[in-house]
C-alpha cells in the first residue's frame, strides 16, 4: 500500500491517507500527532540505552505542537526514560507533548513534568527473576540480552552470532513463561517483550484520541508493536475521524510499511515530515 516518499510535501499513496492529511490540515487545533519513539523519532541501535532522538526531532516536534491539539509519543518504554533519550523536558513550545510510556500504563505531561503511573504487575517481578536460567537453559543465551523496563521486560537477540535464529528459539520458551505469570509476550526487531495484557498501543492511542476530542489523527511507527495502533487509526477511520498512518521506513518489518498510506526513510524521514506539517500550517 505504502511508498517512499522524498517529495518536499508528504503526498499518501491511499485516499483515506489523504483525507486524513486534509483533515489535519484543514483543523489542526483538533488533530493528534502520535509517533512511536526507538525507529521512530530515534534511529534503532544495538543498544537501546544509547538510543536518542534525531538531532532535528525537538526542534520539529517544537515547531509543531503549538498548532495541533496534542503530540503524543506512545512507546514501550518507560515514560521518563523515554522523555531523557528524547530531551523532551522544559522546552519551549513543546507544552502540548505528552509521553505514554509502558504503552499508556504511564502518563508524562511535559506541563508538569511528572510521571502518572498506577501500581507494576507482580508477573514482572517473577519473570524477572526466572529469566536468566532460562535463557541459559534454551542454549541461546550467548549474545542475547535482557533489558529492564520496569513494568515489564525485554530479551534482546540483535547481538546474537545468529540473531534470528536465536530470536525464533526463544519465542515458545519466553511465551510459556509469560502465560505462567500472567503476562503476554510482544515480538518486535530483534526483541521479544514480555508484559501486562491490555497494555497496547492501540489502546493508548484510542483512549487519548477520545480524551482530546480530536477531528483527524497521524499515527507514525515502524515496528510490529504499531500495528495496535495502526488498527485504532482504522478503527477510527471507520467511525468518522480521518487519520494518517506513516511508516518509518524499515527492511525488517514489511507489514507495516504494506498497511501505511505514507512511508518516510526512517527517523530522519519522520522529522522532516513534521517540519513540513509545521510549515504548512504557517
Amino acid at each position: 500500500m505504502g511508498s517512499h516518499t522524498d517529495s518536499k510535501d508528504p503526498h499518501p499513496t491511499t485516499q483515506a491517507g489523504r483525507d486524513g492529511l486534509a483533515a489535519l490540515l484543514s483543523r489542526p487545533a483538533r488533530a493528534v500527532v502520535a509517533l512511536d519513539f526507538d525507529g521512530t523519532l530515534a534511529p534503532i541501535v544495538p543498544d537501546p540505552e544509547q538510543a536518542r532522538a534525531h538531532p532535528d526531532a525537538v526542534p520539529a516536534l517544537a515547531a509543531l505542537a503549538p498548532k495541533v491539539a496534542s503530540i503524543a509519543v506512545i512507546t514501550g518504554r518507560p515514560a521518563a526514560v523515554a522523555v531523557q533519550h528524547g530531551g523532551f523536558a522544559g522546552v519551549p513550545g513543546l507544552e502540548h507533548l505528552v509521553v505514554l510510556g509502558h504503552y499508556g500504563a504511564e502518563r508524562w505531561d511535559a506541563v508538569t513534568d511528572t510521571v502518572t503511573a498506577p501500581a507494576p504487575h507482580p508477573g514482572v517481578t517473577a519473570v524477572r527473576a526466572e529469566l536468566p536460567t532460562l535463557l541459559d537453559k534454551s542454549g541461546a543465551a550467548q549474545g542475547t540480552w535482557i533489558e529492564e523496563k520496569g513494568r515489564a521486560v525485554a530479551v534482546h537477540t540483535r547481538r546474537a552470532a545468529d540473531p534470528e535464529a536465536a530470536f525464533e528459539a526463544l519465542r515458545e520458551p519466553l511465551t510459556d513463561l509469560a502465560t505462567r505469570h500472567g503476562l503476554i509476550v510482544e515480538p518486535g526487531r530483534m526483541v521479544l517483550e514480555l508484559r501486562p495484557p491490555g497494555m497496547d498501543k492501540g489502546v493508548a492511542l484510542l483512549k487519548h484520541v477520545r480524551e482530546t476530542d480530536a477531528a483527524s489523527v497521524l499515527y507514525a511507527g515502524d515496528d510490529l508493536g504499531d500495528l495496535p495502533a495502526f488498527a485504532a487509526v482504522d478503527e477510527l477511520r471507520s467511525d468518522g475521524t480521518p487519520g494518517l498512518l506513516v511508516c518509518s521506513g524499515s527492511d525488517e518489518v514489511t507489514e507495516l510499511t504494506e498497511r501505511s498510506d505514507l512511508v518516510v526513510d526512517g527517523p530522519e524521514g519522520v522529522v522532516r515530515l513534521l517540519a513540513r506539517l509545521a510549515a504548512q500550517l504557517g
